[in-house]
Formats: structure tokens, sequence, C-alpha cells
């Protein structure tokens, strides 16, 4: 794997205060008592959430079809998450704060990988806590970006070696 496939701080593309911005957020995601921790990789913990993932995107087509527009919203999101997780958890690292988790994504696969989770999430909140819910067309196409973030991990986290694991845990232990 070339090393600007993985290693996305050192990228061009950002500006210099971009990259110090999320050098200081990862630092700080680190320092958080719940936030990132470097831990041996996890395999199997890894193949569990991708499970997850796959059994919440059931559960969001479920809701949909039921017209549960809040709760379809919310599985999609978790559905991502789980995914997005399961990444971390092969890679080696435990967060249980949520922007902390998607930050570290970010920085790590690129900002492309996360953009679709960020907005969902931002839609799951407003589902959860202001009762704000989108159409249902709009949920339908939420669920169809959904599947294809959780394939795309699932592709991602199946073909990681154990040279690109380590290279991963280095890029991201720079930055505690």
């Amino acid at each position: 794997m070339e090393t600007s496939k993985f290693n996305n701080f050192d990228s061009t593309q950002k500006s210099d205060k971009k990259k110090i911005s999320d050098a200081k957020k990862l630092k700080w995601c680190f320092r958080l008592k719940d936030g990132l921790k470097i831990v041996e990789p996890n395999e199997r913990l890894s193949k569990s959430y991708l499970e997850q993932a796959k059994s919440s995107l059931l559960k969001a087509e479920k809701d949909l079809n039921d017209n549960d527009l809040l709760w379809a919203t919310v599985a999609i999101y978790y559905a991502e998450y789980y995914a997005l997780y399961s990444f971390l958890q092969r890679i080696g690292v435990k967060c249980e704060n949520h922007v902390c988790s998607i930050l570290a994504v970010g920085l790590l696969l690129g900002e492309d990988k996360t953009k679709t989770i960020n907005q969902h999430k931002d839609k799951r909140i407003d589902a959860q806590y202001y009762m704000k819910v989108d159409q249902e067309i709009k949920v339908r196409i939420m669920l169809q970006e959904a599947k294809i973030f959780v394939s795309t991990f699932d592709e991602v986290v199946s073909k990681l070696s154990e040279n690109e694991i380590k290279l991963y845990r280095e890029a991201i232990s720079k930055n505690k």
C-alpha cells in the first residue's frame, strides 16, 4: 500500500492550518477519559462490529418499511458507526467518543471515507434530540448511502495486512 493511501496526516490537499487543527483535536481525543487509546488489534471484535453494522442496516430497512423514520435514521447512523469502529478495532484503537473515532478514521483513511457518516451523524442528532426527521425519500437515500459505507469498510477491513495495521498504528500514535 502506498504511504499516501494510509497516512493522510501529510496530505498536500489539506492546508497547514487544517492539519494543525486536526492534530490538536486528535491529541485532545487521546487525553479524554474514554477517548482514543492504542490497544491490541482485535480481529474477532472487529468482525463482531461488522456483523452488528449489517444487522443495523436490516433494522433500518425494517423501520423504514414500517414508516418509523426516526429509528430508521438512528439505525442507519449506528450501522455506519459500527462499520467504522470495526476498522479501529482491527488496527487496535479503542474509543468511546464518536467524534474522536470518526476524526481518527478520517485522518487515517481520508475525509472522503467519513463524509457520509458525518452527515448522517447530524441527521441522527436532529432526529433523536430535536424530533426533526427527514422525508421518507431522503431517509431511503441515507439507507442506500449507508449500505455503500458499510460495504466499503467491510472491504477495507477484510483486506488489511499485518503491515498496514502496523503502519496505521504508527501513524495514529504520532498524534498522541
